[in-house]
């Protein structure tokens, strides 16, 4: 009986789903393409608009690809999607499990990231296998660094931010920072006097690489194509790297 319910409510909430798309033909017809994003998450985004931030820039690229205009939609947390109407949400992990929560569609997957060690420069440190007890590490509370160092008993500091952590490790109290290359290269442009060094990402550390797509809130399938079109294009012409690169970051092709 439970499994049947459940097969019942899961198809209902398809059908929900399905009926509340956002195709591609309405947002053309209305000329706007939803982007959601945090207002103050530099080099992310940024209402203030100076800079814009990475997504908004890349937004913008995809509105013109459907050619239409771009609408931000400013939101705090992931929870606020589905009341903002927006269409995507950018630099999203490219895996369905993650995305359990949001039940966002994912796109083809442009770049990969995950989380790197950053270092003074002159550090010895080469990778997480090269980290033991006397090196203390900054990493974001509750976050899957921090569950993969106290496992290794890896002395860490915990810190809200992934910025804050890059201020200690350049005050030189600590000795590493686990961090988003993303971060830690905007932290290098922004603070050159005190610039990190950002060691590879690790792939023998399953848990802390990730590729990177665009999550589509409730697209038709003529809207999901038009996207992965898009990032084909914009890919192939470079649009995607320059704009990463204004801010420092230079991205990986992903796996």
């Amino acid at each position: 009986m439970k499994t049947y319910l459940a097969l019942v409510v899961g198809a209902l909430l398809e059908l929900i789903s399905i009926a509340q798309a956002r195709s591609l033909d309405a947002i053309r017809n209305s000329g706007v393409l939803g982007l959601c994003a945090h207002p103050n998450s530099l080099p992310f985004a940024n209402k203030a608009g100076d800079p814009p931030g990475f997504q908004i820039e890349l937004g913008n690229a995809f509105a013109r690809e459907l050619g239409v205009s771009l609408r931000s939609d400013w939101i705090i947390t992931q929870y606020q999607m589905r009341s903002a109407g927006c269409d995507i949400v950018l630099d999203i992990i490219a895996d369905r499990e993650a995305q359990g929560e949001t039940n966002l569609r994912i796109s083809k997957a442009y770049y990969r990231t995950g989380v790197a060690l950053a270092v003074p420069h002159g550090s010895k440190l080469t990778s997480f296998k090269s980290l033991d007890e006397h090196s203390k590490v900054g990493v974001l509370v509750g976050s899957m660094a921090a569950m993969t160092l106290g496992q290794r008993h890896v002395p860490t500091s915990t810190f809200g931010f992934e910025v804050d952590s890059l201020e200690a490790l350049a005050n030189h109290e600590i000795d590493a920072a686990a961090v988003t290359p993303t971060t830690a290269s905007y932290f290098n442009v922004t603070h050159p006097d005190k610039a990190v060094r950002i060691l590879e990402l690790d792939e023998n550390e399953a848990n802390l690489n990730w590729n990177v797509a665009v999550g589509m809130v409730r697209p038709d399938d003529q809207l999901r194509e038009a996207i992965d079109g898009a990032l084909d294009r914009l890919r192939t012409d470079g649009t995607i790297n320059r704009i990463y690169e204004r801010y420092g970051v230079v991205l990986q092709a992903p796996r």
